[in-house]
């Protein structure tokens, strides 16, 4: 290079710089430089390659010729094709013994009993006691109606009770009456015969006339029509009273019956709770007029749920009853249920629906069904963790044990849902009865029996 290339000249600003300076400058603003410095650059910077390259090559000749560097390749990647291996056998293993022995299944929901509350008489809502969400118990009151009818019919089948009782022992004295009348009739009949035989036999010897012996024979046979009289009047009116009591005489029985439906329809304008349970879906409101076997609000026993997972027919070949379940939901993400399955449902969906597929069509499309598997929760995790009904689960069943049986063999030994709330309503209602049959009774000597 010149001196005039090294440095600039003096007073002239449009000197080129120096090589060094005019490649940084170029590179660093990209500035159209003259052909002679881009001629000048291009030179400069295939020299740059030129050189990299050289290096490269050196680099890659000493790599190829150094044994250690072969062998750390080599074990590099050995090390990286073992891990694959091994992580290839472990999904296998985790198939063979693991996934391959359950099944699983996110379109599963907690299901429970809806017991509906209804009224068994016609009235006018003046209290509802509850509101959803609200904890009910069994024979609490939740809606109260107009009592006054109830009351009305109450107190006329009170005072029918009392009536027949009264009745009651009016025909036993009646019978008793019936009784004490033969001892006289038999005593007029006796004394009208004796008058006859001792008139007949005088007779013969013209001490007595034959008009007197007629009419003492006529008075005789009158006696005895009237003494068969009243051992029939007797009959028939221990007919009616022979056998029972006071208690049990049939009019008593049925004006009791009366009393006890009145006094249950009375007890029945207070609507109570069935069983334990939480308030849900109610539809009632003060002043509304309501009709027998009306839905009024639902209680929803949350202690006793269970899960219908749907699992694909595909998926229950080796799927028993008594096989272990594991539930989890969106609700506690971080909690797990445990269960078992308890039964198979009898037929899928599709089958039980309002509109079942007709498949004997020209139009069939296969489609794969679902099969509701019915899983029993533990109570203890219910009671710790409670759901509610209509939640999504996502269910896995351990199929390891398959000995157990499709289909359950044996009927159910214990009723499935049982209250005795009513009970009380039937208890109430006789002793009430009892007190009013005990304040009516009369006590009267007992007659002396009359010989027959």
């Amino acid at each position: 290079m010149t001196i005039e290339n090294d440095e600039p000249r003096d007073g002239d600003t449009n000197a080129p710089l120096p090589y060094k300076y005019r490649y940084k400058y170029l590179h660093k603003y990209g500035e159209e430089s003259s052909p002679e410095e881009k001629h000048d650059g291009d030179d400069g910077k295939k020299d740059d390659d030129k050189q990299a390259n050289k290096e490269k090559d050196e680099d890659k000749k000493k790599e190829g010729d150094d044994p250690k560097a072969k062998r750390r390749k080599v074990l590099v990647l050995s090390i990286i094709a073992a891990v694959f291996i091994l992580a290839g056998l472990a999904w296998l293993l985790l198939y063979l013994f693991v996934l391959s022995k359950r099944e699983t299944t996110d379109d599963a929901y907690v299901k429970g009993d809806m017991v509906t509350v209804s009224s068994r008489v016609a009235g006018t809502v003046v209290e509802v006691a509850v509101e959803e969400t609200d904890r009910v118990h069994a024979g609490q009151v939740l809606i109260r109606l107009d009592p006054v009818d109830a009351r009305v019919s109450l107190m006329n089948a009170k005072g029918q009770l009392a009536q027949a009782v009264r009745e009651a022992q009016a025909k036993m004295q009646q019978a008793n009456q019936a009784d004490a009348a033969i001892p006289q009739r038999r005593a007029q009949y006796e004394q009208a015969r004796d008058e006859y035989n001792r008139r007949h036999p005088l007779l013969e010897r013209r001490a007595v006339s034959a008009e007197e012996v007629d009419t003492g024979k006529r008075q005789m046979q009158q006696a005895l029509a009237g003494l068969q009289a009243a051992e029939r009047e007797a009959a028939a009116a221990h007919a009616q009273v022979d056998g029972t009591t006071v208690e049990n005489f049939p009019a008593v029985v049925q004006a009791r019956a009366q009393f006890r439906n009145a006094w249950v329809n009375s007890g029945r304008n207070a609507i109570v709770s069935p069983i334990e349970g939480y308030a849900a879906r109610r539809q009632v409101q003060v002043g509304q007029r309501i009709q027998p076997g009306q839905d009024l609000l639902t209680v929803v026993p949350l202690a006793d749920l269970w899960v219908d997972a749907n699992f694909k027919e595909t998926q229950l070949e080796h799927i028993r009853i008594g096989q272990p379940v594991k539930v989890t939901t969106d609700m506690y993400s971080d909690i797990e249920y445990h269960g078992k399955v308890v039964g198979l449902n009898a037929g899928t969906g599709s089958a039980f629906s309002l509109l079942p597929a007709e498949n004997a069509t020209g139009n069939w499309i296969k489609v794969v069904q679902r099969l509701p598997v019915r899983v029993a929760i533990d109570p203890e995790d219910l009671r710790k963790h409670p759901l509610r009904i209509g939640l999504s689960t996502d269910v896995t069943v351990d199929t390891h044990d398959r000995d157990g049986k499709v289909l359950s063999e044996t009927p159910r030994s214990k009723p499935l849902m049982t209250t005795n709330v009513y009970e009380q309503e039937m208890n109430e209602a006789d002793e009430h009865a009892q007190e009013i049959i005990r304040a009516n009774t009369v006590t009267v000597p007992a007659p002396v029996p009359a010989k027959r």
